[in-house]
């Protein structure tokens, strides 16, 4: 019996299979997370192509006949993203600034009390006319000649990989955003549309 053992333990059939066993797991889950992230990071590009060529379009002030000038650059990065995106996921924000240096700056205010920061019921300047405090001054739209418009691409990509998509945060999401800052062209025609 002790002989039996013996030969047992000093046999070596099956011990490729058995290596193969305990490293493929760890393996395809290497491979698909970087198949995963490699598909995430194509995503991120063609996020910030659409944008640029979204800029482009709008700064031209144009519009395609039939569509508003809102719609026009909707349907120009739907159709830049392809496939690779949900359509509905993709969130489209438009700013409107008057100069450069109002970018991402609040809408001045009287701080009342010296803490440093907006409360409630202090005076302030209402820049983007929306009848209250913004911690960003600029105003919704696409602007008209020589305006300044910040173009902001948001969407989440679910990652499917199980634990890869821990990685990534509680949700299991990559959030890309893509912007860029335009100063519409000095188009003297009314735009079709709006």
């Amino acid at each position: 019996m002790v002989r039996g053992i013996v030969r047992l333990l000093r046999c070596r059939k099956g011990v490729g299979t058995m290596e193969f066993a305990l490293i493929a797991p760890t393996f395809m889950l290497i491979l698909f997370g970087i198949v995963e992230f490699s598909m995430a990071m194509v995503a991120s590009a063609v996020l910030e192509n659409a944008v640029s060529d979204a800029s482009r379009f709008g700064i031209t002030g144009y519009t395609n006949p039939g569509e508003t000038r809102e719609e026009s650059i909707r349907n120009l990065i739907v159709e830049k993203t392809g496939s690779l995106l949900d359509p509905e996921q993709i969130e489209i924000t438009t700013l409107l600034y008057q100069n450069f240096d109002q970018i991402g700056q609040p809408e001045p205010y009287l701080d009342a009390n010296a803490n440093g920061h907006y409360d409630d019921g202090e005076t302030y300047t209402d820049i983007n006319g929306n009848s209250q405090w913004d911690d960003d001054m600029g105003a919704a739209g696409l602007g008209g000649a020589g305006d300044i418009v910040v173009y902001q691409i948001e969407y989440d990509w679910p990652l499917r990989t199980p634990l890869v998509n821990h990685l990534a945060g509680e949700d299991g999401t990559i959030h890309f955003t893509s912007n860029i800052v335009v100063r519409n062209e000095p188009y003297d025609y009314a735009p079709i549309g709006g």
